[in-house]
């Protein structure tokens, strides 16, 4: 199984992350552990949404999609932080 998944940083809230991976737990705990270079200023992170996919290609797929188009990515945020104010 591979997934699509958002992180968001507990630093700084307004800070999501996008990425895919075959092993969530294994992924956050790399991000946590600052080894993703480009975002270890906004540790620690939390999951906050993921997708299941059952090949490689389509969750990069996915993730480059929403990467790319503010017409994607826009309304996912905005659900996903909807949903996170309504679980405070």
């Amino acid at each position: 199984m591979w997934y699509f998944y958002i992180l968001q940083s507990q630093k700084n809230q307004n800070y999501f992350y996008k990425g895919s991976t075959n092993d969530l737990e294994r992924r956050l705990e790399e991000h946590n552990k600052g080894l993703t270079p480009s975002n270890s200023n906004f540790r620690p992170f939390r999951i906050v949404y993921f997708e299941a996919y059952l090949d490689e290609e389509t969750a990069r797929l996915r993730e480059r999609s929403v990467k790319r188009s503010g017409s994607v990515s826009v309304p996912l945020l905005k659900r996903i932080r909807e949903s996170l104010n309504t679980h405070k």
